[in-house]
């Protein structure tokens, strides 16, 4: 029951801040799309596609928080 009430804030904070909902989300896509294009490229890549990822989930942290 309280991880439906954390949650439902969490999901409540993003229906007031579309702003960074959009932001959050599109940092977590681009983060995934340069992990999936990675073996393509080479290591380096994934350096920033993970640091991309874990910047979307503090993002979703903040808002679950917040």
């Amino acid at each position: 029951m309280e991880f439906r009430n954390t949650m439902a804030k969490a999901t409540s904070y993003f229906k007031k801040h579309i702003a960074f909902t959009s932001l959050v989300h599109a940092i977590g896509g681009i983060g995934i799309g340069i992990l999936i294009a990675s073996p393509v490229v080479g290591i380096h890549p994934v350096r920033w596609g993970i640091a991309l990822l874990v910047i979307s989930l503090l993002g979703h942290l903040y808002a679950w928080f917040a």
